[in-house]
């Protein structure tokens, strides 16, 4: 017979043998999915500790550096922000708070006041605020009509060195009449120190004081800020032979030093708040009284810079001696500056 006729032997080997491959390459394709997954899973983990291998290679670093200084062994804090470098940001960012409180002493701050300073533009021995109130007009015209008596004077007294003006808050109803008064005063003397962020209030004196010696010693440069009193008459010439012999003082905190009783009892005349913080005895601290005293230039920077964190107490001479109990201050007592009551007047030995 004719062996062509008879095909079915091969045809049941060659399927067999296609269905093998054809298993063997469905199996494959798993088994190269889990090598690469296992392969990834490698080099993450590989990276993980090459990491820790290179931190516990700076950290040993470092203690064997402690070791060799002969330096205690357990890191400290700043040796840990040094591995993390986080040190050298610290560094910088207490550079950048020590330029910023230069910046602020010598002027340059963000917001500056735009009221304008002396006409000249020199240097000024002293700035004067007087301290008004918006019931003081008549008491304004009668120091008009006395120490500043002549309608030039403020210019001739600017010419010595010495710029006056009388200092003031704003209303708390702001723009009612009594700031439109007050402008329209100002506009027609021009002899006012307006505090536009200080709202006028007997209770607020010592905020006052901390506005007026920020604001001044923005807007003139002088050797002396002084603050006086509006029923204290002045007598320029003695004034300034005080401040030419105190010229050669540095942070200088001049007055009739005084202390005193502190007033527990609410209700009566300087009544003390805070009194329970001056000790078992109740009395003040040494400070200039508040009728009139003179700071230093330095001071009053002092004051600008820190003037948010400055505690105020009831009073502003009070508020002001407890500043500068902090400080290097020189006290400088004058007895020329101390004040008794005429009736409502203050009289000065230096009027």
């Amino acid at each position: 017979m004719d062996n062509t006729n008879l095909p079915v032997t091969s045809s049941k080997s060659e399927r067999r043998s296609k269905s093998k491959t054809l298993h063997t390459t469905s199996n494959s394709k798993p088994s190269l999915l889990m090598a690469f997954l296992s392969c990834l899973a490698w080099l993450y983990v590989a990276g993980r500790l090459w990491q820790d291998a290179e931190n516990r290679m700076l950290l040993a670093n470092l203690l064997k550096l402690n070791y060799a200084q002969q330096r205690p062994k357990v890191l400290s804090v700043e040796d840990k922000l040094m591995v993390l470098g986080c040190k050298e940001l610290q560094r910088r960012i207490v550079d950048i708070e020590m330029e910023l409180t230069v910046a602020k002493s010598q002027g340059y701050l963000k917001k500056q006041l735009k009221q304008s300073g002396s006409s000249s533009g020199k240097k000024l021995l002293a700035v004067i605020g007087v301290y008004t109130s918006f019931g003081g007009r008549l008491q304004r015209n009668i120091i008009r009509g006395s120490w500043m008596s002549r309608s030039d004077v403020l210019s001739k007294l600017e010419e010595r060195g010495i710029l006056v003006r009388f200092v003031i808050g704003r209303s708390p109803n702001r723009g009612d009449s009594l700031d439109r008064n007050i402008d329209e005063e100002n506009l027609a003397t021009k002899d006012f120190l307006i505090l536009d962020h200080h709202e006028e209030a007997q209770e607020e004196l010592p905020k006052k004081t901390k506005f007026f010696f920020s604001t001044a010693v923005q807007m003139w440069d002088a050797d002396f800020y002084i603050k006086v009193d509006d029923n204290v008459a002045l007598n320029f010439d003695d004034l300034i032979e005080l401040l030419e012999s105190r010229h050669d003082k540095d942070s200088a905190y001049i007055g009739c030093m005084k202390s005193g009783d502190v007033v527990v009892e609410e209700g009566r005349p300087w009544y003390e708040p805070e009194w329970w913080k001056f000790g078992d005895q109740k009395s003040y601290f040494r400070h200039a009284a508040g009728s009139i005293f003179i700071l230093s230039k330095n001071l009053a920077q002092y004051i600008n810079i820190n003037g948010a964190s400055l505690k105020a107490y009831a009073h502003d001479d009070i508020s002001v001696g407890s500043w500068m109990m902090g400080l290097q201050a020189t006290y400088i007592d004058d007895s020329r500056l101390c004040c008794s009551y005429s009736g409502q007047d203050k009289v000065c030995s230096l009027a």
